[in-house]
């Protein structure tokens, strides 16, 4: 039996999909993979890629952090925010970078770790935005 996804922040929900074949999450302690069948789990989140397998399809998705529940194949993604890749604006994920690296040179050291973590969701951002780029007109897609 497949997975049903759901990405879920505070503004609205992102996404729920059903027939999905394995979730590949950004956990704290490193990236995990969920498949069908899993065992009941609540992890965080870190900033980072969360991909969504479908059949020959892979979508991707950008979420800052937040929490992954799996129960009975039903994978819940409580995210703090979240985008698909094709929503990430290049120019402003770029400037976000820029940003955050001028902030890290400048920063106390009261401020640098919100600073570093500034930088590393802009830097994830990017990378899913690569990602995709990779992938270009020769990966398929799953409707949204």
């Amino acid at each position: 039996m497949p997975l049903t996804l759901e990405i879920i922040t505070g503004e609205r929900r992102l996404l729920r999909e059903e027939d999905v074949d394995e979730v590949v999450a950004p956990g704290s302690l490193g990236e995990l993979g969920i498949l069908p069948n899993h065992a009941p789990l609540i992890t965080s989140l870190t900033a980072g890629e969360l991909r969504v397998k479908q059949g020959n399809g892979v979508e991707e998705y950008f979420i800052s952090g937040g929490f992954l529940e799996v129960h009975a194949d039903e994978v819940t993604v409580l995210a703090d925010a979240a985008e698909h890749g094709s929503e990430i604006d290049a120019e402003r994920a770029e400037a976000a970078r820029q940003r955050a690296l001028q902030h890290l040179e400048q920063a106390s050291d009261a401020d640098r770790a919100r600073a570093q973590a500034a930088l590393a969701r802009s830097l994830q951002r990017l990378r899913v935005l690569e990602h995709r780029r990779r992938r270009g007109a020769s990966g398929r897609e799953m409707a949204r």
